[in-house]
């Protein structure tokens, strides 16, 4: 079966295929059919996932997979939550899109450290929603969470991952998410968890594997 993963996030695809390893599942970016991204104009994680998958179904003409995640800090009121990927206003350059989410990255980073600075609440967790559809106008969507919790760290560690990764800090791991190899993220992070939970929503209600 083709699911279409309404992402152009190369590193996003390669860890969902992972995941998703030993369904019956052909996962393709949306991306490599032509299609665009989505606007993400709502306030949480499930409204916006909902959003894209249904982008990329009716676009594609079949089922669809989305996921929105990203990092909510208790200090900031779960700030920088939907628009984690966006959090600091900085000017890319015109590059391809790897350098220009780097370049974001690094912004949104130091925005952070800026804004807990001097804390002593740093708790914070990733959180993955994910969304899948037989079709755009699917009335029974798939829906899976996942939420790893750890605290977010003084300064970057580690050179893995990317977004937030070198600043949270897992504590039942003893290191950060950018410490971290690929085997242990993808059985612990927060889109590991939404992952093991969708792959059972897949083979309850579509019958696959």
């Amino acid at each position: 079966m083709r699911l279409v993963l309404a992402s152009n996030n190369a590193k996003k695809l390669a860890e969902l295929r992972a995941l998703f390893a030993g369904l019956p599942v052909e996962l393709v970016a949306q991306g490599e059919l032509g299609i665009g991204e989505a606007d993400e104009p709502h306030a949480t994680f499930v409204e916006n996932a909902l959003a894209k998958a249904r982008h990329a179904a009716r676009a594609s003409g079949g089922a669809a997979i989305a996921d929105d995640s990203g990092l909510c800090v208790d200090a900031l009121g779960g700030a920088p939550g939907v628009v984690s990927a966006h959090y600091a206003a900085v000017e890319l350059p015109a590059a391809d899109r790897e350098v220009r989410r780097r370049v974001q990255d690094e912004a949104n980073n130091a925005r952070l450290m800026r804004e807990l600075d001097g804390a002593a609440d740093r708790r914070a967790r990733f959180v993955a929603t994910l969304v899948a559809l037989r079709h755009a106008d699917d009335p029974e969507p798939l829906v899976a969470f996942g939420r790893w919790e750890g605290t977010i760290l003084e300064a970057p560690r580690g050179a893995g991952g990317f977004g937030y990764d070198p600043l949270l800090f897992i504590p039942a791991l003893g290191a950060s998410v950018a410490e971290l190899d690929a085997a242990t993220k993808n059985r612990a992070s927060h889109r590991a968890l939404a992952a093991a939970a969708m792959r059972g929503l897949l083979r309850e209600s579509w019958h696959l594997g």
